[in-house]
């Protein structure tokens, strides 16, 4: 069985650990390439786009993908919405494959916004020293609010960050841990957090450790999935590749 997986994620990495156990399938992992040194994965993998929608269309076709699973980043919009457009144009069966998104629990401070844009507004506008925590990408809706201090965490250095007068880069891959998110926020005096609802364990520490200094967070949403038949389970993907399987 073919199966094309659109990854970036633990989770596809999860799920490629598993699929390269499997002789009676032939999986191949897609990644985007913006992150400059992915871990290593045990299964074919590809980089790069694809092409938009008419692309990704011929690629499916031509590789006789019989079953996609995006497992990208939960705000990897514009990729899942191909995916679900390409699928619906060659039939191929659709699972997305994603992290829960966090709730808030008791002692929370969170302000739930809908864009990175809305995110800038709600930092204010006496300066704070602010934590970033959103990935490489959109940086530049903070350039609107120059008086804060940025400290800005990704596997990455971004492009953009030059584009903020006052901010401080730390490179650093999850998961972390407790104890060394609240050192960071300690030793930066951290005000704020803005974080994206990306969901998951690896990074959920940095909300733990805002919830035990009282420091207030700032969360983005995620994008709509569309009617994409979801999992956010490695047994649930696993059960869903069976029903898919052709008869023999």
């Amino acid at each position: 069985m073919r199966i094309l997986i659109l990854g970036g994620t633990t989770q596809a990495s999860q799920l490629a650990r598993v699929l390269a156990t499997r002789g009676d399938i032939k999986p191949l992992l897609s990644l985007a390439g913006r992150t400059q040194n992915p871990l290593p994965v045990p299964i074919p993998s590809r980089t790069g786009g694809f092409g938009g929608v008419e692309g990704l269309v011929a690629f499916l076709r031509m590789e006789r993908i019989e079953a996609l699973i995006d497992a990208t980043h939960p705000f990897a919009a514009q990729m899942s919405a191909h995916a679900r457009e390409a699928c619906r144009q060659t039939s191929v069966p659709l699972l997305l494959f994603s992290r829960p998104a966090w709730t808030a629990g008791e002692g929370d401070d969170w302000t739930e916004v809908a864009s990175m844009e809305d995110a800038v507004v709600a930092l204010g506008e006496n300066p704070r020293r602010v934590f970033l925590t959103q990935g490489r990408l959109q940086l530049a809706a903070f350039a609107a609010a120059p008086q804060h201090f940025y400290l800005v965490r990704a596997i990455d250095e971004p492009v953009e960050l030059a584009l903020l007068p006052n901010h401080k880069f730390v490179s650093a891959r999850g998961p972390f841990e407790l104890e060394d998110e609240l050192a960071l926020m300690r030793e930066e005096g951290i005000e704020i957090l803005v974080s994206k609802n990306s969901g998951g364990d690896a990074t959920s520490a940095k909300l733990l450790a805002a919830r035990k200094l009282h420091i207030p967070v700032v969360l983005v949403a995620r994008p709509a999935t569309g009617d994409a038949t979801e999992a956010s389970l490695l047994a649930e993907v696993l059960r869903w590749i069976e029903s898919h399987r052709a008869a023999p």
